[in-house]
């Protein structure tokens, strides 16, 4: 277990590594109404019809001789057990690893709040560096104000992992990060560790979701990027990716899913959007294809990625021109709104759940539409046409 991982939630008694069974009989129903932030939060439901989607999930092996389990309390306490109408969204009895989280304004943190309200049980991995300054907000009450459900309760996070995905084993990671201040009292970070961490504490996760991107020279024209800083961009980026599915696919149930997070950069042209980070993306919806051939067949799992619009979260902000990307979505995107995210983390919930069964291999754009346009309409060249424009409020 990493030495570092802060326990978040209380420990309840040992269950066995179900899928959807005893623990639902425990969890509440999620309602989302219109008091939360975002229309589309009213559209994600979860209801107590579980017998539909038991068969989608079998049980993996857990170690017996693994006294305690984690249980998650992400839902308020109590609720009724009636069955809601239409096609909720039921994750109750799932486990989810988020992958990327170091902060509560991304779009990592949405999923993981979407997939909470749905009866997810959450865990976390967060970049070392980062770690101690995230569970000291979480422990401190700083994010309480972004964790609140749209029944009331707050997003209970089980547990949180030290995690830096650019390494896949502890022999591979160099001195100089070993002796690093900021690696300092955290172990078993590397990718291989964490999943054997995770297993060993609660047997095994239905969904994996990467939330990952870095690239050192991100501002740099791509003419001007390093080798170095191109291949770190692609292994931070995508490769950690492959990784994270490598090493955490024997520990999921079959009809488990997995995300990860790309941008329109991987196939059109986002002048400064550069160090290597559009080739990373078109790497991530690639290999999303491959993968989704591979470890469907050889675990009954999905993979998926989803082509998310722009965020003003902090780390888009270290691109420096967001707030432009932002606008320019405003003024010629089909659907002139901003993109608010928790528009992805339902997104993310919908291809987790037994509704998206059949979707696998697919880049799922969320971005109002703008993936669709051939031209920039706010052009001065287009003054003279009729162009459709939402009315003003």
């Amino acid at each position: 277990m990493a030495a570092a991982a802060t326990r978040i939630t209380q420990l309840m008694v040992a269950k066995p590594c179900i899928s959807a069974s005893h623990q639902s009989s425990r969890s509440s129903i999620a309602c989302f109404g219109n008091e939360t932030k975002g229309a589309s939060w009213t559209k994600l439901r979860s209801s107590s019809f579980l017998s539909a989607t038991q068969n989608f999930y079998k049980n993996c092996h857990s170690n017996a001789s693994k006294s305690e389990r984690h249980a998650v309390k992400a839902m308020a306490a109590g609720g009724d057990k009636q069955t809601l109408p239409g096609l909720p969204i039921d994750l109750r009895g799932k486990r989810a690893f988020i992958a990327g989280i170091a902060d509560d304004n991304g779009y990592g943190w949405a999923i993981a709040k979407s997939l909470a309200a749905a009866g997810a049980e959450i865990l976390v991995g967060t970049w070392v560096p980062a770690l101690n300054i995230f569970e000291t907000s979480l422990r401190r009450g700083k994010f309480d104000e972004s964790r609140v459900l749209p029944d009331g309760s707050l997003m209970e996070i089980t547990k949180v992992y030290p995690l830096d995905a650019v390494f896949d084993s502890p022999e591979e990671v160099p001195e100089d990060i070993k002796t690093n201040k900021r690696y300092a009292g955290s172990s078993n970070w590397t990718v291989k560790e964490v999943a054997e961490s995770v297993k060993q504490d609660f047997g095994c996760i239905d969904i994996l979701v990467h939330s990952l991107a870095n690239g050192p020279e991100v501002t740099k024209p791509l003419l001007e990027t390093s080798r170095n800083g191109y291949l770190a961009a692609i292994s931070a980026s995508s490769y950690s990716f492959v990784s994270l599915l490598k090493h955490f696919l024997p520990i999921m149930n079959p009809g488990g899913a997995t995300i990860s997070l790309t941008y329109i950069a991987s196939e059109r042209i986002i002048p400064g959007y550069g160090g290597g980070m559009s080739s990373a993306k078109a790497a991530l919806e690639s290999d999303t294809q491959v993968l989704a051939f591979e470890a469907g067949r050889k675990h009954g799992v999905r993979v998926n990625t989803i082509s998310a619009g722009p965020l003003g979260s902090r780390a888009a902000k270290a691109i420096g021109f967001i707030d432009m990307m932002i606008n320019y979505s405003l003024e010629n995107a089909p659907l002139q709104k901003e993109l608010t995210a928790d528009e992805v983390g339902n997104t993310a919930a919908f291809l987790s759940s037994p509704l998206a069964s059949a979707i696998t291999g697919a880049v799922v754009y969320v971005d109002n539409g703008l993936n669709a346009m051939g031209v920039g309409v706010d052009s001065p060249v287009f003054r003279d046409l009729d162009i459709p424009r939402a009315p003003k409020n």
